[in-house]
């Protein structure tokens, strides 16, 4: 399967928000292999790929957690001549927030302060105001949506204009993600936030996501806008592997009705005379990793 990428009128007038180009990390049995891509300003993007696909080495190559090659900017300033003022722009969530387990929230809000000299206590005291987050607990006493939203709200007192996050909602119920999804969609469209969010949980970026980058064994094999991806296929339903293969049905698999599969939709000129369905994000991963795997 070629890489599906899109034309970006939303990149073409101004320094994207992120510019990543030729990333790449080699580990033994792994090799992140020259990553480039962009997320716009006011986007979210979702990096989604299953374990091991290298989403999180993608994101510690980005922020120079680890040493990678290839050139990675913040709003047109590229991060490696300028660290220290680039990342003051960036504010990252992990999933839970693990630091400093017996402090109060309070003490890590000082030490974490320290480092930034934008740092906003009018904005802290909104975000914990509204994400009902009390100074006095220690973090252990949080519950793993509120360290989320502890993170998040460190994060926005920063000053930072891009989110970059690893998985935030991984240890959530579903409850805590969709309010979680919310605050997000909420920060973009009213301050003008750029997000890349990390996540096997495909279900959060179809609520939220303007783009995809799809990762596959290290290599990005989709760059584009949600829609465009969902739109490319239909997931269609056959009576057997014969009639799937002889539509040329990608990533064919047994499921509980007969046999599922991705069609092309350039490809059909007709409806064809079997279901077809609007493919999710999981879908298209299933299907798409299988085919890709049969190519191996």
């Amino acid at each position: 399967m070629r890489a599906l990428r899109e034309d970006r009128p939303d990149l073409a007038d101004e320094p994207p928000a992120l510019s990543v180009r030729r990333l790449g990390k080699s580990y033994p049995g792994f090799t992140l292999d020259d990553l480039s891509f962009e997320v716009g300003r006011g986007r979210i993007a979702g990096l989604i790929g299953r374990n091991g696909a290298g989403k999180s080495t993608a994101i510690k190559g980005i922020l120079r957690f680890i040493s990678a090659r290839g050139e990675v900017s913040v709003f047109g300033q590229e991060i490696a001549l300028r660290e220290r003022e680039v990342k003051q722009m960036i504010g990252y969530v992990g999933g839970g927030f693990r630091f400093y387990p017996l402090k109060p929230l309070a003490a890590v809000r000082r030490a974490y302060a320290r480092f930034y000299p934008r740092w906003d206590p009018a904005k802290y005291a909104a975000c914990l105001s509204r994400f009902g987050l009390d100074e006095g607990k220690k973090v252990r006493e949080l519950s793993e949506g509120m360290k989320v939203k502890f993170a998040l709200a460190l994060a926005l007192s920063q000053g930072a204009k891009l989110l970059i996050m690893d998985e935030p909602t991984s240890g959530l119920d579903p409850l805590s993600r969709e309010e979680f999804c919310d605050i997000v969609l909420d920060l973009v469209r009213r301050e003008g936030i750029t997000v890349l969010f990390s996540t096997h949980i495909t279900s959060d970026l179809e609520r939220i996501a303007d783009d995809i980058l799809y990762l596959f064994r290290g290599k990005l094999l989709a760059d584009c806008p949600l829609k465009v991806w969902q739109s490319r296929y239909w997931l269609a339903r056959f009576p057997s592997p014969e009639r799937a293969a002889a539509c040329s049905a990608i990533g064919v698999k047994p499921v509980r009705e007969g046999f599922e599969g991705l069609l092309l939709r350039e490809n059909l000129a007709d409806p064809p005379p079997f279901p077809v369905f609007e493919p999710s994000l999981d879908a298209l991963m299933i299907h798409l990793e299988r085919e890709q795997e049969n190519g191996l």
